[in-house]
Parts: structure tokens; C-alpha cells; sequence
């Protein structure tokens, strides 16, 4: 949904119907998740419980949603067919916060929630529950019987955590505005006890962030203690190339059974990644770099690097390539940087811009030589470009950063030295 769209009241979406993008449907909307926050800040919504058509209920993360119009939702296409379970931290909005008798903050006075109201931020993928529709009863003297009325989130009181809590969610709601490499650091110094809670209480997404920044040990310990069905969804929510590094440092057994629980895509990128050796190209890179074909345009290039999810480096630049589009593409072609895509009009098609001259890495380029090909070409990511002249995926330099600090670089106070946090 665009900036500045009208919200969302929940009980519209109520047994919305859920499709596609081919137009089939998946489902039927039965719920909403949200994650309440300290204080009286508007919550997070995590995504929508859908029940697909075996009536199974699964979860689809508001990162999967791409429309929400006139009665219908729409998906990207892909779902995960588990069955919904929810977390601490999380409420059902439709189940638990509507009905709900809460406090007028001005007054005092005790009304009913009748419904609520989402709203997408601008220019981000977030969604929050910002609005609160409650019916007034009897007493006081400003108040009628059966009055009602939209206020702030803010305006009520009887929803959101305690600021004195020492539970999990508190301290999730504390940390949700850390970014993650300050979270990694801030778990990685709690108690192994309470770094699991912190864990099990974040959604998979956050969790996969954070474990990308954390150290190998964390990142075993923490993913051994979750239900191996939530270990397989976070994975899956990794960048292929750091769930690929994760995984090779569990015995054979528990890596082949995470494998098998997850999406059979995802699980083909991290097999083939894991069947390089670990400091060369092929064993640095990401399966999933913005690929173009030929007939694309620059303004279809700038779509895909405007998408909130990439890295500076995987946006920097992007491939081009014959079909298929998914990696290991069809012949590559060339690379198109992010600041010729700015010089040129949107019409341009991308093959008109490529630089074909940048020889691409072969995928057991040893980890030196991946180095010394970023510094002598001032790049922040290189193609990986197999024998048949297929792109494999791309080496960015935070991965390679990564193998090049010392072991112990996570220990130091570089995060918080000589940063304000104001």
C-alpha cells in the first residue's frame, strides 16, 4: 500500500479472501499478528494468519503481502504451508484486542475496543496499528451510552507492556529499534538463559539478521534451542550464503534434517554454496543478486534496487543475463552500476549500459585474489561467473570483510565506541 493510503480497519479484512499473483487463491484472512511495544507506541504487525484451503492455518509475514485493496490480499506467491504458532511476544489482533475494555488516557474512563486500524509507514514495508475505534458506556458526565469514537493508539491505555516488566518481551521491545549488528552484540553478552529467551521471542526475520551478525558459537547455540521447524524458517529467512556457513558447522545429521524442513529452493541454494570450499568465491558469495535480462530498462533496474531488503552492496550494482533469471542464470553478460543507471533515462535498456569489460570471478577464486579484485576495481561486489559462463551469485565486500577481520573482531567495543546514540 502507498504513503498517504487510507487505513485499514481490521474487521474488514476479516475473511478477506488471499491470492496470488497469478490471480489463485491461497486462503482466507482469520486473523492478524501484533507485536506490542513498551510504552504507548503503536504496535508492529507481523503478518496475517491465513487458512488455506486444506483449512490449515499458516502465517504470511506483512513482508509477503503486496496489496491490501477492496476487500482482497495479495501475496508474492510464496508461503510457508506450516502451521501458524503463536509466539509470547505476539497478539492476535481480531482474538485478543478487540473487545477488549481499556482507558481512555485523558479521562479515565473505561471503554470497549470495537476495531482497529493499520497503516503501512511511508516508504518503509512496516506496518503499525495506529488507530483504536472503542465504544463508551455509562458515567461521566461528557460520555453517552453506546458513543462512539476513533482515537490515537496513543489515547488509550490497557494494551501495551509495562515498562517495569522483566520479561522477554519487554526486553524485545526495548532492543526493536537497535539495529542488528547492536543487537548481536547486546545478546552475545546476556546469559546463555536469557539470550535464548530474547531469541525465541524474536520473529524470524529479526532473528535471521541478528544470527548473521552474531559469533559461530552464538549462532550454533542459539539455533540448537529452537523447535527445528522454527530453525528451518529462520534459516530460510537468512541470506542463503550465512545459513550456508551456520549449517556447516553442525554435525551431519542436524544439518541434513534443517535442509530437509526447509522450502526446497532455499535448501538447493544453500546445498550448492555449501558444496564450495568456504574461503573462495563460490564459498563467500550470495545466490541472490539482482539479475536483469537484456530487454530490461533502466527504470526496471531502479525498481529492483530501491527494494528495502538489499544490502548497500547488492544494490550498488546489478547483472545481466539471458534467461533463466534465477541463479545459475543464462549467459552472462555484463554488470550495469547503480550510478550509470542514474545518468541515463528510464527508457534505456540495461544492455545498452553494461560493463562488459570487468572480467567476472571464476567460483574457486581463493579469498586473496577475491580481495585484491575489489581493491584494484574499487568495487563492493563481483560477479561469480561459472565455466559455461552462468552467474552463479555475487561476493560482496562485507562477506569478505568478515573472513579478513580477526576471529575474536565481534569482542571489541568498535560498536559503541565513539557512537551517539541520541
Amino acid at each position: 500500500m502507498a504513503a498517504g493510503a487510507p487505513r485499514i480497519f481490521v474487521s474488514h479484512l476479516a475473511g478477506s479472501q488471499v491470492f496470488d499473483p497469478n490471480g489463485d487463491q491461497v486462503g482466507r484472512v482469520r486473523d492478524l499478528v501484533a507485536m506490542l511495544r513498551v510504552g504507548r507506541r503503536p504496535p508492529r504487525l507481523l503478518g496475517m494468519v491465513v487458512e488455506v484451503l486444506s483449512r490449515r492455518r499458516i502465517f504470511v509475514p506483512m513482508t509477503r503481502i503486496t496489496g491490501v485493496e477492496s476487500g482482497q490480499v495479495i501475496t508474492t506467491g510464496v508461503v510457508n504451508m506450516r502451521r501458524f504458532e503463536q509466539r509470547p511476544t505476539e497478539r492476535l489482533v481480531l482474538g485478543e484486542l478487540l473487545d477488549r475494555r481499556v482507558r481512555l488516557v485523558e479521562t479515565d474512563e473505561e471503554v470497549t475496543v470495537l476495531d482497529v486500524a493499520i497503516q503501512q509507514l511511508p516508504a518503509r514495508r512496516d506496518w503499525e496499528i495506529d488507530k483504536v475505534f472503542v465504544r463508551r458506556g455509562k458515567g461521566g458526565v461528557l460520555s453517552r451510552k453506546g458513543e462512539t469514537l476513533t482515537v490515537e493508539w496513543s489515547a488509550v491505555t490497557g494494551f501495551s507492556l509495562e515498562e517495569g516488566a522483566q520479561g522477554a518481551e519487554s526486553l524485545v521491545a526495548t532492543f526493536e529499534r537497535m539495529r542488528p549488528a547492536d543487537l548481536a552484540n547486546v545478546l552475545h553478552h546476556l546469559s546463555p538463559k536469557r539470550r535464548a529467551e530474547v531469541a525465541a521471542a524474536l520473529d524470524d526475520d529479526r532473528l535471521a539478521d541478528v544470527l548473521e551478525e552474531l559469533p559461530e558459537d552464538d549462532q550454533v547455540e542459539i539455533l540448537g534451542k529452537l523447535k527445528e521447524e522454527r530453525a528451518a524458517d529462520v534459516l530460510e529467512a537468512m541470506d542463503p550464503d550465512d545459513a550456508a556457513d551456520l549449517l556447516s558447522e553442525l554435525p551431519e545429521e542436524d544439518k541434513e534434517r534443517l535442509l530437509t524442513l526447509m522450502r526446497p529452493d532455499d535448501a538447493a541454494d544453500v546445498r550448492r554454496l555449501m558444496s564450495y570450499e568456504e574461503r573462495t568465491a563460490g564459498g563467500l558469495m550470495t545466490t541472490e543478486p539482482i539479475v536483469l535480462r537484456p530487454d530490461a530498462t533502466v527504470a526496471d533496474a531502479l525498481a529492483r534496487v530501491r527494494q528495502q531488503d538489499l544490502s548497500p552492496a547488492l544494490a550498488a550494482q546489478v547483472y545481466v543475463c539471458r534467461p533463466p533469471d534465477e541463479t545459475p542464470t543464462g549467459k552472462y553478460l555484463g554488470t550495469v552500476h547503480f550510478q550509470r543507471l542514474l545518468r541515463d533515462p528510464p527508457f534505456t535498456l540495461v544492455s545498452a549500459l553494461l560493463d562488459s569489460d570487468l572480467p567476472p570471478l571464476a567460483p574457486d577464486t581463493p579469498l586473496p585474489a577475491v580481495t585484491g579484485y575489489l581493491a584494484a576495481y574499487n568495487m563492493v561486489a563481483a560477479p561469480v561467473v561459472d565455466e559455461s559462463g552462468s552467474l552463479l551469485g555475487a561476493v560482496t565486500v562485507d562477506d569478505v570483510l568478515d573472513h579478513l577481520l580477526p576471529e575474536d573482531w565481534r569482542e571489541t567495543d568498535f560498536l559503541t565506541e565513539g557512537v551517539s546514540h541520541g
